[in-house]
């Protein structure tokens, strides 16, 4: 594998993670604008709240395999370093998309779709920390943060240390990216996910 090979995967990991699938399946199914509904967001958890299970369902296999595909790929080239730094771009690519003047969601789905390639036990232990806190708390995004600051040694444990750090940073880039709603969860104004009530008729 040359530099050049592992610079292309890097890139376009990015722009493949940049590629808004919120807005593409609002749009192209729902015929609706997930920016303009709910929180704003972009990501699977408005989508419950806008679309509905379905859409919300699509929305997060779609951002998952943004943060899969570029794992397999750097694996597949021979580079579990190179791996790391794909699937952290794609987290990127995704935060602050170049379709969306650079905003975007805020890594979530994309995160778990990297962890559960990079070791599939910590996508299991991420999805069970969110569920467990979302109906603790009724708080999407406080399951995702929780969730998410765990893989740091979960991975580690599981994968070795480059894989802690890369879960260190997703972290970190996830905390800032819910900086709007820690503030929220703090005033006490942030909004409830409705995980398992009954979808009502558009």
């Amino acid at each position: 594998m040359t530099h050049l090979t592992g610079a292309v995967l890097v890139v376009a990991s990015f722009f493949i993670g940049a590629i808004p699938f919120g807005l593409v399946v609002s749009r192209l199914f729902f015929r609706r604008d997930l920016r303009t509904e709910g929180s704003g967001n972009i990501g699977a958890a408005n989508a419950l709240r806008s679309l509905g299970k379905g859409g919300a369902i699509a929305v997060l296999v779609l951002d998952a395999l943004k943060g899969a595909l570029p794992v397999i790929a750097g694996r597949w080239l021979g580079s579990e370093a190179l791996a790391l730094t794909a699937a952290f771009a794609a987290i990127l690519g995704h935060c602050f998309s170049p379709f969306l003047n650079f905003r975007g969601g805020k890594g979530v789905a994309t995160n778990l779709g990297a962890v559960l390639a990079i070791a599939w036990p910590a996508g299991g232990m991420f999805a069970v920390i969110w569920l467990a806190v979302v109906l603790l708390t009724g708080f999407s995004s406080a399951g995702s943060l929780l969730a998410s600051i765990a893989m740091a040694p979960a991975l580690w444990f599981l994968a070795g240390p480059a894989a802690g750090m890369y879960g260190l940073a997703s972290a970190l880039l996830i905390v800032f990216m819910h900086r709007g709603n820690i503030a929220r969860l703090r005033a006490g104004t942030e909004s409830e996910l409705p995980l398992f009530r009954r979808e009502s008729s558009p």
